[in-house]
């Protein structure tokens, strides 16, 4: 049957999970599919694709945070939104990572961002903590938007690492922060944690405040310790569930 799914090549490339995830937002934001509609069951679109099931659903889940596709528990997966406006530039150059990148990922953030709050605390000035303060009440007034919170949580943590003194170590917590922007809001949202979240940063505040190095390392490292479990939970949760349904097609 014809489909607009072609095989992947899959020699030399950087990710076999990226690749896919880029083909089916190709697919998604082609024109041929709209929103409401169901996606063809895992099978299929392996098939469609040359590729393990295993592989595609990294990649359908990885959709699905972005929020293009929407996972109806026992019906299938269905197109969410197709417009390109909800997809940051960073997309084009590798953003749409699987499941096991994201945490790879965090636990790399999780240990940098330790080094940074020590940092932070002993090379901390007047102009920087009064920027920190200011960023933490904006959260406080944002804590309802999702997406809001999540750009303002991002600016502290940026803020804290440019409080940090150490231009490499700022270099990397910007790639690591804009790769995993656009999960940001996904977590905050899926598990409710902007006042959890708003406790952690304040205890961070608090230590950097006092100059306190090993505090301040300390509460960044309960504060990482929870990210990594939101986000599990929201990778968890996001499982796509495809329907094997035999009048599913390709388009």
């Amino acid at each position: 049957m014809p489909h607009p799914l072609e095989p992947i090549d899959l020699s030399n490339r950087e990710s076999m999970s990226i690749e896919i995830s880029r083909k089916l937002l190709d697919y998604l934001l082609s024109g041929r599919v709209q929103p409401g509609q169901r996606l063809p069951p895992e099978r299929r679109l392996a098939e469609a694709l040359g590729v393990g099931r295993s592989v595609v659903r990294e990649a359908l889940k990885s959709l699905t945070l972005l929020g293009l596709l929407e996972v109806r528990l026992g019906d299938g997966t269905y197109v969410k939104r197709t417009d390109a406006e909800i997809l940051p530039q960073s997309i084009e150059w590798g953003l749409v990572l699987a499941a096991r990148h994201v945490l790879d990922l965090i636990e790399a953030r999780r240990h940098l961002e330790e080094i940074v709050a020590g940092l932070a605390a002993e090379r901390r000035d007047e102009g920087a903590v009064a920027d920190l303060r200011r960023l933490l009440a904006d959260m406080e007034r944002a804590a309802a938007d999702a997406e809001r919170f999540a750009a303002l949580e991002s600016a502290f943590h940026l803020r804290l690492a440019d409080a940090a003194g150490n231009e490499v170590v700022y270099g990397i917590m910007v790639t690591i922060r804009s790769l995993l922007q656009v999960w940001n809001a996904r977590v905050v949202q899926a598990t409710g944690a902007a006042r959890p979240l708003l406790a952690e940063h304040a205890r961070i505040l608090e230590a950097i405040e006092r100059g306190d190095a090993a505090a301040a390392r300390e509460a960044m490292a309960a504060h990482m310790e929870q990210v990594t479990s939101r986000v599990a939970e929201t990778l968890t949760a996001s499982e796509p569930v495809q329907a094997e349904s035999a009048g599913a097609t390709l388009g």
